[in-house]
C-alpha cells in the first residue's frame, strides 16, 4: 500500500482577460508538475480569466470564456492522469462565485465555491461575487453544453465538499478563507481531511510575506495535514503586485516554497510528502472523534490514487527556512518586476523620468535600474521568456542583455528640467546618478516655455504674476510654482513620444512618476512607498549596487526649486512648506488611514506620542494644518497617476482609500473638540500637564 504522495502547486503570471495566454501558462504548470511526479495540481484564484478583471466580472463574455477555456483544459492531453484545480467565475441559480473546478481525466469531480470574501484594502469582492453561505452543503449544477460534450455530465457537485481518493482526502480553501478567524481547514482537519489546498491572490505589501507563511505553519501546527499555498504573481493589470510565494507546508514545517519575486512567468513547486506522518502528528496531538460536533462533510469519492505502492525509495522532503527579505530588497524587487510586465505588455520601448535631484525621483531611477539588473540575471540564467521580451521592447532580435547600465541605457531616459530656480547642487546630483546607472541623460531648460505661458497670460489680463520673494502675493507665488510643474508635465509627454523619433529608433516611452501628485505621468512605481522607507532603500541601493552618487542625495533637503533662489542657494523646502517634517506626515497618514482617525482621535493619540516634542496647541495646530490641506487637495487624488501598492497606508483614492473629495474644509466641529481639550490641558485641568 502506497503513502507516500507528490504534490504540485504554483505561481503563474496571470493577467486579467488574457484568455490565450492564461490557458498557455496554465498548461505549462501542469505539464511542469506531471514531469516531476505530481498527481495533483493546484493553481492561483481565478486563474484563467485573471484576479483582476474587477467589473468584466459582470460580464457574460467573461464567463463564456473562461468555459471555453475550461472546455480546452479538459480535452487537453496534458492534463490527463493528474487531478487538476483551476479557478474560474461561475453563475449558479443566476449568483455569481469565486469558485474552484477539480478535474480528473475529463470528468469534473466538484465545483467548490469560495465561502469567505475578501472585502478590504484593495478587495471588492462583495462588488462581483456572493459567498457560499452553507457550509457542508452541496447542490448539483448544470454544466454548460460545450462541457458536457467533453465530460458526458450533465450535472456536477457544487458547494463545500471534499475530495476522497483511494489513499487521502483533499480539502479546499481560497485565499481570505486562511486568513479568516474561522477557516475551513480547522472542520475539515477534524473531520480526518489530510491535504488542504489555498488558491490564492494575495498581493505583494512590505512586511507581508511572514504573514502568509505564519498562517500556512499555523493551519497545519494545530491539527497537523499538508498544506498547499498557491499565489498570483506579477502584475495583473493593476496597481497591484502578486509576489508568488507559493508554498507546501506539513504539521508545521515549510518543506518546499517558491521565489517571492520572480520573471519567471510559471514557477511549480513540488514536495513529496508521508501521509503517515499526518497520521502519526495526529494520534498524539487531537482527538477528531471526540471534538468534531459538525455535519461531516460530503467526501466526493474518486478512483484515483496519488500514492504509488513502489514509492517506499521516494525520499520526502525536510523542512526548510524561508529567507524573508528586509524591506528595502521588497523596494527593490517589488516594483521593479512590476514595471517590467508593465513595460513589457504596454508595447512601448521603455521609459522616461523626470529627474530632479531629490529623493523621490532617485528612488524611480534606481528602480529601473534594479529591473535591469534583474532582466540581465533572468537571460543569464536561461529565461528564454524574457530574452525575448527585452528584443521586442528594443526592436532588436540579436540584441542579448549582459550589463545592466549599458541595458540602461536601451530602456530608460532621464531629463533634468531647468528653470531659473534650479540650483546647480540638484543638476550635478541628477547628472551623477544618471551616469552611474547609465540611462540616456537629457537637460532640458524650461523658462522660455514658463515665459512664453506668462506671456500669454499677460497679453489677456495685462498683468505680469510675481514671486512672493519679489513682491507677490500668495496667490501669484502659488500660480508661478504651479505653471512651472505643468510646464514640466507636458514637456515630459512630449520628449516621451518623440524622443525616440528624433533618434530615428521605433515606438515611444512611458513616463515615469515620483509620488508628486501635481505631476500627472503614466503610472508611478513609489507613489505607495513612504518618505522614510525610500530613504532607508536608497541607503540599499548605496550598498548593494554601488551607487555612490546617492550618497548627496540622501542628505540634501527636500525641495521642489519652484520659489527663486536667495544668493544662488535654495530657499523652499518642502517640509517647511508643509509645516511638518515627512516623519510626522507618515505618522499622521498611518493614523488616519490605519487606524481610521478623524482629526479629534488623531489630536488625542498624538498629545502622547509627541508630548516629548510639542505642545498640545502646537499638536493641535499640525493636525489641523494637515486636515485642513487635505481637504483643500483631496480632488487630486481622483486622478492621481496609478502607482504601485506598498503599503496599507497609501493616497490612491482609485481603489485603495475611498474618500469624498469635496470637504468643508473649516472641520467646524472637529476642530472645536481639539480646542476644548487645548483650552482644559493649557489650564492645567490635564494629566498631559502633570
Amino acid at each position: 500500500m502506497g503513502r507516500k504522495v507528490t504534490l504540485a502547486t504554483c505561481s503563474l503570471n496571470q493577467w486579467a482577460l488574457d484568455f490565450d495566454g492564461n490557458v498557455l501558462r496554465i498548461l505549462k504548470s501542469i505539464e511542469i508538475a506531471k514531469s516531476k511526479g505530481a498527481k495533483y495540481r493546484l493553481g492561483p484564484e481565478l486563474e484563467i480569466c485573471g484576479y483582476g478583471c474587477a467589473d468584466h466580472f459582470y460580464e457574460s463574455d467573461t464567463l463564456l470564456h473562461c468555459f471555453q477555456v475550461l472546455k480546452d483544459l479538459l480535452e487537453s492531453p496534458v492534463t490527463q492522469n493528474i487531478i487538476c484545480d483551476v479557478g474560474m467565475p461561475i453563475m449558479h441559480h443566476s449568483v455569481r462565485y469565486n469558485c474552484r473546478v477539480l478535474f480528473l481525466n475529463k470528468k469534473i469531480l466538484l465545483i467548490r465555491p469560495k465561502m469567505l470574501l475578501a472585502n478590504h484594502g484593495n478587495n471588492r469582492e462583495f462588488r462581483w461575487y456572493s459567498p457560499w453561505s452553507q457550509p457542508r452543503h452541496v447542490e448539483e449544477y448544470f454544466l454548460p453544453r460545450m462541457i458536457q460534450d467533453v465530460t458526458g455530465q450533465v450535472t456536477v457537485p457544487f458547494g463545500d465538499a471534499v475530495l476522497s481518493t483511494k489513499d487521502t482526502c483533499i480539502g479546499s480553501e481560497i485565499c481570505a478563507e486562511l486568513w479568516n478567524p474561522r477557516s475551513p481547514h480547522v472542520d475539515m482537519g477534524l473531520d480526518g481531511v489530510e491535504i488542504f489546498t489555498n488558491s490564492s491572490a494575495s498581493y505583494h505589501e512590505l512586511r507581508k510575506a511572514d504573514q502568509r507563511v505564519n498562517l500556512v505553519k499555523s493551519a497545519t501546527t494545530k491539527s497537523g495535514g499538508i498544506y498547499l499555498f498557491a499565489n498570483q504573481k506579477g502584475c495583473d493589470g493593476d496597481r497591484l503586485y502578486y509576489d508568488g510565494c507559493s508554498m507546501i507546508a506539513i504539521n508545521g514545517d515549510i518543506v518546499a516554497h517558491g521565489a517571492q519575486f520572480s520573471l519567471d512567468d510559471v514557477e511549480v513547486v513540488t514536495a513529496t510528502l508521508d501521509l503517515e506522518d499526518v497520521r502519526s502528528y495526529r494520534g498524539e496531538r487531537c482527538h477528531p472523534h471526540m471534538e468534531y460536533e459538525h455535519k461531516p462533510y460530503q467526501r466526493i469519492k474518486v478512483d484515483f490514487s496519488l500514492s504509488d505502492c513502489k514509492d517506499i525509495y521516494l525520499p520526502t522532503h525536510q523542512p526548510v527556512d524561508w529567507g524573508f527579505h528586509c524591506p528595502e530588497e521588497e523596494i527593490s524587487l517589488g516594483p521593479a518586476c512590476w514595471l517590467w510586465d508593465y513595460l513589457r505588455r504596454s508595447g512601448q520601448a521603455g521609459f522616461l523620468l523626470p529627474l530632479s535631484g531629490g529623493v523621490d525621483s532617485a528612488s524611480s531611477a534606481c528602480i529601473v535600474y534594479s529591473m535591469c539588473e534583474l532582466l540581465c540575471k533572468a537571460v543569464h540564467d536561461g529565461n528564454a521568456q524574457v530574452l525575448e521580451d527585452v528584443q521586442r521592447v528594443v526592436s532588436d532580435g540579436s540584441y542579448r542583455p549582459e550589463d545592466p547600465r549599458e541595458l540602461c541605457g536601451r530602456l530608460f531616459t532621464t531629463c533634468y528640467m531647468a528653470s531659473e530656480n534650479s540650483s546647480v547642487g540638484t543638476r550635478d546630483r541628477a547628472r551623477a546618478l544618471a551616469t552611474q546607472i547609465g540611462s540616456n541623460h537629457l537637460n532640458i531648460n524650461i523658462d522660455m516655455a514658463v515665459k512664453g505661458m506668462l506671456g500669454i497670460f499677460s497679453i489677456v489680463m495685462g498683468k505680469w504674476p510675481k514671486f512672493r520673494a519679489n513682491g507677490g502675493c500668495r496667490r501669484e507665488n502659488l500660480a508661478l510654482q504651479n505653471v512651472q510643474a505643468r510646464v514640466r508635465m507636458v514637456l515630459a509627454y512630449l520628449f516621451a513620444q518623440l524622443s525616440l523619433w528624433a533618434q530615428g529608433k521605433p515606438g515611444g516611452l512611458l513616463v515615469l512618476g515620483s509620488a508628486n501628485v501635481d505631476e500627472s505621468a503614466d503610472i508611478n512605481p513609489i507613489g505607495g512607498i513612504g518618505k522614510m522607507d525610500l530613504k532607508r532603500f536608497l541607503q540599499y541601493c548605496i550598498e548593494h549596487f554601488q551607487l555612490t552618487a546617492l550618497t548627496s542625495i540622501v542628505a540634501a533637503p527636500p525641495t521642489a526649486e519652484l520659489e527663486p533662489l536667495i544668493d544662488g542657494q535654495v530657499s523652499q523646502t518642502d517640509e517647511a512648506d508643509m509645516g511638518m517634517t515627512y516623519s510626522e506626515l507618515s505618522v499622521i497618514g498611518k493614523l488616519r488611514k490605519i487606524a481610521k482617525c478623524g482629526p479629534y482621535s488623531l489630536f488625542c493619540k498624538l498629545i502622547h506620542s509627541w508630548r516629548e516634542t510639542y505642545s498640545p496647541l502646537q499638536v493641535a495646530a499640525k493636525v489641523k494644518r494637515f486636515f485642513r490641506m487635505y481637504s483643500v487637495n483631496r480632488h487630486k487624488m481622483t486622478t492621481v497617476t496609478p502607482s504601485y501598492h506598498a503599503e496599507s497606508y497609501g493616497p490612491d483614492d482609485n481603489r485603495f482609500d475611498l474618500r469624498p473629495f469635496l470637504y468643508n474644509t473649516k472641520w467646524s466641529l472637529q476642530f472645536r473638540c481639539i480646542d476644548q481639550e487645548v483650552s482644559m490641558m493649557e489650564g492645567g485641568d490635564s494629566e498631559y500637564i502633570k
